[in-house]
């Protein structure tokens, strides 16, 4: 249904459409784990298909013929190749800006509408920023399961049992990640005084040739927990180097064998999971968006038969992939 007042729906869509390359960083700025995987050049957009596929690698034991070998000896050539894929679902996100017929007319004029659009836009985006970056930490079953499949299924507390990306870890042990409790296997809950020694005794069972954990994201009580253990030795800051840390309250960790960056994703309203330290190799974890749903208005104007206003929605589509969970690992209690 067409609005009286055209020139109103145009401006509206003028606004949002300029702001859509804007809003795309803002939200992957406004969080540490999307934020080094944009810089990893692992944002990458997917054009169709019923489902997300990741592909994978892995190593089976039942078909691997790799093996060592002396002269004329038969050379096992049976077929080797373990490549496959993980696949999931496709999850949606809206935000709507809206206006009124009355505020339109409270605000006449082009420019006292743009203001009202902008600040509202603004609401709008921040929403939409924040949401996905506290449901990147849960496990996708908010919202009867509506919500991205964030950290808490790709490294959840108990990595041995159920399915991830459609491949069951309990029958494929490569797909585990790995999962230190500071009280089952550390003898006690985790402190200042022995949160350095629960972080080298996850680190090392990360670690695989070069490949180990680059990001390590804290809720507030870890985050607090690791600046105290380092307070008697003053602060390892990153020193304002870090692309990673920018913006965010940073510090480093230098043990077993490398230098990650540890990040407070918490603060304000505390995004990540509480009392959970995540170990994570971003070079096996994807933000996959739509190409066509990438934070962009979706559809065309709105107007209600029974309301005198207009809505337009912003949205997103996509999920958080992982090509390798046991590269990446989580402290708990």
């Amino acid at each position: 249904m067409a609005f009286a007042n055209s020139s109103i729906s145009d401006i509206i869509a003028t606004n949002i459409q300029s702001r859509t390359g804007e809003l795309a960083d803002n939200v992957t700025n406004n969080n540490a784990l999307l934020r080094r995987l944009k810089e990893r050049g692992n944002v990458k957009t997917f054009s169709g298909g019923n489902v997300i596929l990741q592909e994978i690698m892995y190593n089976d034991s039942a078909t691997n013929n790799t093996n060592s070998y002396s002269g004329y000896e038969v050379l096992n050539v049976s077929q080797n190749s373990p490549i496959s894929a993980a696949q999931f679902s496709i999850t949606q996100y809206a935000s709507a800006v809206s206006i009124s017929g009355l505020e339109m007319i409270q605000n006449s004029g082009k420019e006292a509408i743009i203001d009202l659009l902008d600040g509202r836009m603004s609401v709008a985006e921040a929403q939409l920023a924040n949401r996905i970056s506290g449901d990147i930490y849960l496990d996708g079953t908010g919202n009867s399961g509506k919500n991205i499949t964030g950290l808490g299924a790709a490294i959840p507390d108990a990595p041995s049992s159920g399915t991830y990306g459609g491949i069951n870890r309990a029958t494929f042990t490569f797909w585990q990640s790995v999962a230190y409790s500071g009280v089952t296997n550390g003898g006690s809950a985790t402190s200042a005084s022995n949160i350095q020694a629960y972080m080298d005794a996850l680190a090392v069972q990360l670690i695989r040739g070069t490949d180990k954990p680059d990001l390590i994201v804290c809720d507030n009580n870890y985050y607090k927990l690791y600046l105290q253990s380092l307070q008697s030795i003053q602060r390892i800051t990153d020193g304002g180097n870090s692309s990673a840390g920018a913006g965010f309250a940073s510090l480093k960790y230098y043990g077993a064998g490398m230098a990650s960056d540890v990040v407070l994703d918490g603060g304000i309203g505390n995004a990540a999971t509480a009392n959970h330290m995540y170990f994570l190799n971003t070079k096996y974890l994807m933000f996959r968006p739509h190409a066509d749903r990438n934070f962009v208005p979706i559809g065309g104007e709105r107007q209600a038969v029974n309301q005198d206003a207009i809505v337009k929605l912003i949205g997103f589509a996509g999920n958080l992939t992982s090509s390798g969970p046991q590269f990446c690992g989580v402290l708990i209690a």
